[in-house]
């Protein structure tokens, strides 16, 4: 009899896969960029998320953009970097609902080297992106642990691990985020809580098109292809590729990951030359 060699189906494989149906994600920054992303996939997949942003307008109009596509999301103002403002945002869903994921993505960026970078502009960044990080999990790990588990999920950068010119006190930050993730992840395991990051490579984001436009006037075409040629792949990357890869980490396909450090960098650490 002729074997043919049919292809593998699992019982787990079909649409059902990396869903979130009934689960609550906190997105923090997701108002705009990678963040927006990210809330839009969430919800598009079954989670009901809250959009935690600085900038209430625009975490309003991406909620807004949720619900008007008959899913489930609220916009909050939050400062990542004020502590006692986490922790009554946070403290104010957990009072109505049980938060399973935690995407720590607000973050901001920062051009120059350890002796351009003023003393101003690294508190900054500390404060934001190292700062607001751990706000983030001291606001949820109790809340978490407390109710059987959840998935906490930190954006890092390819520039936490790998050397990037003009890019010191961002660097830096990073790579806190890094470290805090393994941390995170060892601490708290054996209560369920799931802890990863992304670090993503340049990703085309409005951050991105400032840059160009505020620091090479007249040659923005240019210095945007430069900027896209860095990654070996030849481009940049998407806020949707960094939201596809998010909603599997917060799945539970996921469940045996935690502890990692996942580079979507389009082949930038290791296949340069």
């Amino acid at each position: 009899m002729e074997k043919r060699n049919l292809p593998l189906k699992s019982p787990g494989s079909g649409a059902k896969d990396f869903r979130l149906d009934g689960k609550v994600a906190i997105v923090t920054g997701g108002g705009s960029g990678i963040g927006q992303a990210i809330a839009l996939r969430f919800a598009a997949n079954g989670a009901t998320v809250r959009i935690a942003d600085i900038n209430l307008q625009q975490a309003e109009a991406t909620a807004k953009q949720i619900t008007d596509g008959d899913g489930l999301a609220t916009a909050h103002a939050c400062d990542v970097t004020d502590q006692r403002q986490v922790r009554e945002v946070f403290n104010g869903l957990f009072a109505k609902e049980r938060v399973g994921i935690l995407v720590n993505n607000a973050g901001i960026s920062h051009v120059g080297t350890v002796e351009t970078t003023t003393e101003k502009d690294f508190d900054r960044l500390f404060r934001v992106n190292v700062k607001g990080v751990y706000n983030g999990i001291h606001a949820c790990i109790e809340h978490m642990r407390a109710n059987g588990g959840g998935v906490i999920l930190n954006m890092a950068s390819i520039a936490g691990s790998a050397a990037l010119a003009d890019r010191f006190a961002y660097s830096m930050s990073k790579g806190a985020v890094i470290a805090m993730t393994y941390s995170v992840a060892k601490d708290y395991v054996q209560y369920n809580i799931r802890c990863n990051c992304i670090s993503p490579a340049r990703v085309h984001t409005p951050f991105v098109d400032d840059y160009v436009r505020k620091n090479y006037p007249g040659r923005e075409g240019e210095m945007y292809e430069k900027l896209a040629q860095s990654q070996p792949i030849g481009r940049m990357g998407k806020p949707e590729e960094v939201a596809s890869l998010a909603l599997f980490l917060c799945s539970d396909e996921a469940a045996f990951v935690t502890g990692a450090d996942y580079p979507l960098d389009g082949g930038f650490f290791n296949l340069r030359g």
